[in-house]
């Protein structure tokens, strides 16, 4: 690889992981349109550039997740009940969202993650935080909200901390609670994500260093870089204006969300 690509990677995780620990979000909607643009570079086909940036981005999950959980559960912050219900329909619904994923266009993948991010950017300036509206839903409920949860995350190379922590919200958990748990969710959603998404990929003539959809030196440069910068994040987090960062945040946001539609439309 070329090492000013290793050099743009090695940012890339950084700032990604001290992003997610600075403002309590997932990397993948900073890492995917990143990534699209650096393995354009390397050599990724246009159909396909986009599949193994979200791809990849999403396996990021199966090792930043661990440290995470680790430090949640040691403080008792996990519901672990809430994820035994979700984890099953996680798991199925992750599979099968890298199966969709590697199924439609790369123009059309695109297009969904560009307006996410536009949704994402909106919600983070004028919406309102979730509050409780009752308990938690049977076991179908949870299978059905875990395959909704782990779907989506896959399309788009996310934690599912954008649907988990609302939910768990909304069923009366606490929101310490919910965070904690949300990123206990994340490691199956990566998990069976990744192997959807060498699954899918498997028939592919793609660059040397691809598994599937998975770039692996990227996987290993990004996967090193943030897991030592996100503990950071998380202690400027205390000493910032949390408002101003929202906003700055949000216009990143907005302008990558302007970039992948842009991207898609042009093809």
């Amino acid at each position: 690889m070329d090492p000013l690509i290793i050099v743009a990677l090695l940012m890339l995780g950084a700032f990604t992981g001290f992003a997610a620990g600075l403002l309590g979000i997932g990397g993948g909607m900073l890492m995917v349109p990143f990534m699209t643009m650096l393995l354009t570079r390397v050599g990724f086909p246009a159909e396909q550039v986009v599949k193994v940036a979200i791809a990849t981005s999403l396996t990021t999950i199966v090792f930043t997740s661990i440290s995470s959980v680790r430090a949640h559960h040691k403080r008792g912050a996990v519901r672990w009940d809430a994820v035994r219900g979700l984890a099953p329909g996680i798991l199925a619904g992750s599979l099968l969202g890298a199966q969709l994923a590697g199924a439609v266009s790369g123009r059309m993948l695109g297009a969904f993650f560009g307006l996410f991010l536009g949704y994402s950017a909106a919600k983070m300036l004028w919406g309102a935080p979730p509050k409780a509206q009752g308990d938690m839903p049977s076991t179908a409920g949870l299978f059905g909200m875990g395959s909704i949860i782990g779907g989506l995350s896959a399309l788009l190379g996310a934690g599912g901390g954008f649907l988990t922590v609302p939910f768990l919200v909304k069923r009366s958990v606490p929101m310490q609670a919910a965070v904690a748990s949300s990123s206990a969710c994340g490691f199956p959603i990566a998990l069976a994500g990744t192997v959807g998404y060498i699954w899918a990929g498997r028939h592919l003539s793609l660059p040397a260093g691809t598994l599937g959809y998975i770039y692996l030196p990227a996987l290993a440069v990004i996967s090193v870089a943030s897991v030592f910068t996100a503990p950071w994040g998380a202690k400027v987090a205390h000493a910032l204006p949390t408002t101003t960062l929202k906003k700055v945040f949000a216009a990143l946001l907005g302008a990558l969300s302007v970039y992948m539609l842009i991207r898609s439309i042009a093809g």
